[in-house]
């Protein structure tokens, strides 16, 4: 029998992988014009550190979670939480008043696969920890929003306020009397939960329930003189900033601990797995895990297999291998010299494929095909012979001859060649 991957675990393939690097590449740079530093963080914490982040009653810490119940350590389902542990056990905030940290790696819930959605699932994980400005929480979403519309990749910014423990117990009276009158009609989940925890109910993703809630009292309709200043903050440094974006009062995310601001990018091209990247702000959760009284904290997560998908819907040339030149060699002598060429090429910075197998100068050229390359070296043994090889443009099918000089000279020209 084979045994093949887990449920929900991938494999990521070559022709795939590359996307995967273009994507890293262009965050850390995003990140860094930011100002935003690396850390890394260990796959395992205590299970403690999530039930007391995330929240108790959410469906993460319920239902999701893979936790080793001997030893009470469970696998990350989420980042913030860790970044967060590690912020508060090396005296991050002695070092330095406001941090700017990201991290890039796997995270683990026990879901439903389904398109976009794993078991092993990875994210890009931002944070500012220090800060209360709405300034801040305008810059965040602006950043996401350059990094998505660098990929060329179209999304829309949705945003709301959840307020804050002043202005919370008002809109959780008016909630609740709402959802009483409704409680019938909830499923079993938001039926417990509208005791316990009823803004999770505006997060349930059941078509009957989220019918139930569509005339819901709204938090914004309750929010207290300074979170309302801070949401105009918000929005002025957006319209500033030149971000589109837009109200949704139902959004409270899945997360316990959001304070104040919280958004999602949105695009349609996914199905129902709508959302590339969410976040928020939560004022009270550093103290909440054992650090320092009164440290502010916004942060936000893109999801690497939802931006991966939406690049390969898009044009072709962005899934292409990144590849310069497919050296094609027919024959001995002109493989032998091709072998040489190729090295002095890759030595010279350009990315070059050479097939080693002798195969005819058709595979050959599906191949060059199937890579994406943008030319092909046609080197035959009477060219050779001649001092000569041609040049093929694949996107024009056009032929160039190629006069072949001394190494040095030959790799100038094909670069300039290639470059241009």
């Amino acid at each position: 029998m084979n045994i093949k991957a887990l449920n929900g675990f991938k494999d990521i393939l070559p022709g795939e992988v590359e996307l995967w690097q273009r994507l890293e590449t262009l965050a850390r740079d995003i990140f860094a014009r930011f100002n935003f530093s690396e850390i890394r963080l260990p796959i395992l914490e205590k299970t403690d550190l999530f039930a007391r982040a995330i929240g108790e009653a959410t469906d993460i810490v319920e239902k999701e979670m893979y936790t080793f119940v001997d030893k009470q350590v469970t696998m990350r389902p989420e980042a913030t939480a860790s970044l967060l542990r590690a912020y508060i056990e090396h005296g991050l905030h002695v070092q330095k008043p406001v941090q700017r940290l990201f991290t890039i790696g796997p995270m683990f819930r026990h879901e439903r696969p389904q398109k976009g959605r794993l078991r092993q699932f990875h994210q890009m994980d931002v944070e500012v920890l220090g800060s209360t400005s709405p300034r801040v929480d305008a810059e965040m979403m602006a950043m996401g929003a350059m990094l998505l519309a660098e990929l060329g990749l179209s999304v829309s910014l949705e945003m709301n306020s959840l307020g804050c423990p002043v202005c919370r117990p008002g809109f959780r009276t008016s909630l609740l009397a709402f959802l009483d009158e409704r409680h019938q009609g909830l499923c079993d989940d938001c039926k417990r939960r509208s005791s316990t925890n009823p803004l999770r109910v505006l997060d349930c993703k059941n078509p009957k329930c989220r019918e139930q809630v569509l005339e819901a009292p709204s938090l914004l309709e309750h929010l207290c003189a300074d979170c309302a200043d801070h949401l105009s903050g918000v929005q002025e440094g957006l319209e500033q900033l030149g971000v589109q974006y837009s109200l949704n009062k139902f959004m409270v995310r899945g997360l316990d601990y959001y304070t104040r601001t919280t958004f999602e990018f949105i695009t349609g091209d996914l199905g129902a797995q709508a959302a590339v990247g969410a976040g928020g702000r939560y004022d009270g959760l550093i103290e909440q895990l054992g650090g320092p009284r009164g440290v502010p904290g916004i942060g936000f997560a893109l999801g690497m297999e939802r931006l991966v998908l939406l690049l390969q819907q898009k044009e072709a040339e962005l899934t292409a291998s990144g590849v310069d030149l497919f050296v094609a060699g027919l024959g001995e002598q002109s493989s032998r010299y091709g072998f040489g060429l190729t090295h002095a090429l890759r030595t010279g910075g350009m990315r070059v494929v050479m097939d080693l197998e002798g195969r005819s100068l058709k595979s050959q050229m599906k191949q060059a095909g199937k890579l994406g390359v943008p030319y092909v070296l046609i080197l035959g043994e009477n060219e050779l012979a001649e001092g000569k090889a041609v040049l093929r443009n694949m996107a024009t099918q056009e032929q160039q001859e190629l006069l072949l000089q001394d190494e040095a000279s030959t790799v100038q020209t094909l670069v300039a060649l290639i470059s241009a």
